[in-house]
């Protein structure tokens, strides 16, 4: 992936290195720890509900006080940009207009709109205040931990999440939001959820779409983002976690729900394909 290619933006505000939050950052002991470590860390909408081919490495940490200047700071940067273009072009052809999210990147821990969050949250987006959360450290744990890695699959982490702007921008959270406070069971808001972040899949494969030709997307880029779906799969994480798989506590979907519908995105570009509201719950 070719990601100096893109087109960058000024929406993110570098906040590493300004010490954290106390106390930030999840002890982790033993294999246990490592698996709830991980199941905290899926790619989410909101924290609130946390706290209360040859693989390409990581952009590259900053030594001492991060700058603009750093690798992993102009990766976020580019990327964050090129969303902006296409999610700015969808808008524009449905005659509507894109509000560009601003990424904040942090280390340890950071406060957002929707509460106090640290590095084991993981990536996530706050309808609050319209802002996307990274700890780009969450780049090394994808490659040592998640057995996902690459600049394309770091991508998808990022379009995943601006996924969940788009979403808020078209009025799709709050709906689904309401439907899980009606909901009956904890599984039927469960299967809500899912849904979401189905659409969040499939909608980052609609960026890697539109970007293909500027970032030189290669069949190998597709499988390192692919194995970051399957990787970050509730199935595949109950496996770890417990020994087995409960379908009705999942949240974002099993490993073989993500890489269909990013792949449904990527393969077509069209957003209007991501419907995961419309289709029956056990045919995602």
């Amino acid at each position: 992936m070719d990601w100096k290619n893109l087109p960058g933006t000024g929406n993110v505000e570098d906040r590493r290195g300004a010490g954290g939050l106390p106390g930030g950052g999840i002890a982790v002991g033993g294999i246990g720890g490592l698996i709830i470590a991980l199941i905290a860390m899926f790619f989410g909408i909101d924290p609130g509900a946390i706290l209360g081919g040859d693989q390409e490495s990581a952009p590259a940490q900053s030594q001492g006080a991060p700058g603009a200047n750093d690798e992993e700071f102009q990766f976020t940067k580019e990327v964050l940009g090129s969303t902006d273009v296409v999610w700015s072009s969808i808008f524009k052809q449905a005659g509507r207009t894109y509000t560009e999210p601003t990424l904040v990147l942090y280390t340890r821990g950071t406060r957002s709109g929707c509460g106090q969050a640290n590095s084991a949250v993981g990536p996530f987006y706050c309808p609050a205040d319209n802002n996307v959360y990274l700890d780009t450290s969450f780049f090394n744990t994808m490659q040592q931990r998640l057995g996902g890695g690459g600049n394309f699959a770091y991508a998808y982490v990022l379009a995943h999440e601006v996924g969940h702007h788009v979403q808020n921008e078209l009025g799709i959270a709050d709906q689904v939001e309401r439907r899980q406070r009606s909901a009956r069971t904890e599984a039927e808001a469960n299967s809500y959820g899912v849904r979401l972040e189905l659409q969040a899949d499939c909608f980052a494969g609609v960026w890697g779409n539109r970007t293909r030709e500027d970032t030189k997307i290669t069949q190998t880029d597709v499988q390192e983002a692919v194995r970051t779906a399957e990787a970050i799969g509730d199935d595949n994480l109950q496996r770890q976690s417990q020994g087995y798989v409960v379908p009705d506590a999942f949240t974002h979907g099993s490993s073989q729900q993500r890489v269909k519908w990013f792949m449904t995105g990527l393969n077509s570009g069209d957003p209007n394909k991501c419907d995961t509201f419309n289709v029956n719950y056990n045919q995602l």
